[in-house]
């Protein structure tokens, strides 16, 4: 038995079964035993791999993408570069790499970083360090001003409800105490407000999973673009909708059970884009595959200019590299790409239908 998950069966014995966000929450961020305030958990020995990781051609793609977007609304003289779990800097270093072609656009930037895990705030700051980042807790202390922001694999790991349909109500999926171990149980079915759009594309026995914190932060960002302008970059894996269990952990580089070894694993779920989009107040595009995006941004053209530098087996990686971000069997299908903007600007580049 895990440190932290001594602590769960104290407190459930105490106050009985806890929602899978509860559980999420206390897992993740328990501020001795969380998952991420007490590791690294990125790379190879870590336990799972992004795509900044993978390839700087991502990075790059993203931040060609963003300075598309700064000049298409004219250039604003200052506003704040974001991103949302920066890991260890790897993609806004890249981004930023590629942004230094644009005249002017980093002079402007001023560099936020929102961050929980200390170990990578330790990471990004070093990596960062010639960029002066500015770390946040959350998006809401972030300043008022033109906001051009990047979230690569943020969303997925904010903290999820799930509801299984009853007749007209809902029973909530909640984790208890069976035999001496975590497991899975179901409350009496209830109305759930939230859930009151879903009657009509859900049939007895399906399952939906809800994230408040997710649709909450992307109302905060949407709020800032609507108002002084910019534009997000939302990727992650998921899709349009909410319907069957996505809650997953991972653990070296494995899926595992999400009640094995509480603290010690990583917990995530899809994300769906179809609340996303509907909760900002600003415009959103529909969601594209990431290998599609990625495509229409002109990666292949780039790994193709890389590639004529390589040779061996430094050239079997690039080229791996690349089909791992695009191919439809492999991420280019599961990760999905968003974008916010203003109304009255271009799309960002690579979201048009």
């Amino acid at each position: 038995m895990t440190p932290l998950e001594a602590i769960l069966h104290r407190r459930i014995a105490a106050e009985g079964p806890m929602s899978i966000a509860e559980y999420m929450a206390m897992c993740l961020l328990h501020p001795e035993h969380g998952y991420y305030t007490t590791r690294d958990p990125l790379g190879r020995g870590g336990d799972f791999t992004t795509a900044p990781e993978i390839s700087q051609m991502f990075g790059e793609m993203l931040g060609l993408a963003l300075a598309q977007c700064w000049l298409d609304q004219g250039q604003p003289s200052s506003f704040v570069l974001a991103e949302l779990g920066a890991g260890r800097g790897t993609l806004m270093t890249d981004a930023t790499r590629a942004m230094a072609s644009v005249p002017g656009l980093l002079e402007a930037a001023q560099l936020h970083l929102v961050e929980a895990s200390p170990a990578l705030k330790t990471a990004q700051a070093q990596a960062l360090a010639a960029l002066s980042p500015t770390f946040h807790d959350s998006v809401e202390t972030l300043p008022e001003a033109p906001l051009f922001l990047v979230a690569n694999e943020f969303f997925d790991a904010l903290p999820i409800r799930q509801f299984l349909r009853s007749g007209d109500g809902w029973s909530e999926r909640v984790i208890g105490v069976s035999d001496g171990a975590l497991a899975f149980g179901l409350t009496d079915p209830a109305p759930v407000a939230a859930l009151e759009h879903r009657s009509g594309d859900t049939v007895e026995g399906d399952l939906v999973e809800t994230c408040a914190p997710a649709t909450g932060i992307i109302a905060e960002i949407g709020r800032r673009i609507a108002g002084h302008g910019g534009a997000a970059l939302v990727i992650d894996y998921g899709s349009s909708r909410s319907l069957g269990d996505t809650f997953q952990a991972v653990r070296r580089h494995e899926k595992v059970s999400p009640l094995e070894a509480p603290g010690e694993a990583d917990l995530t779920a899809h994300v769906d884009f179809g609340a996303l989009a509907a909760a900002a107040p600003c415009e959103a595009t529909d969601d594209v595959p990431q290998g599609v995006f990625l495509e229409r941004l002109g990666i292949t053209a780039r790994a193709h200019a890389l590639a004529a530098r390589l040779s061996g087996g430094a050239l079997d990686s690039h080229v791996a590299a690349h089909r791992r971000l695009t191919h439809p069997q492999e991420m280019g299908s599961l990760f999905r790409t968003l974008g916010l903007f203003p109304a009255g600007t271009p799309v960002p580049p690579g979201l048009a239908e």
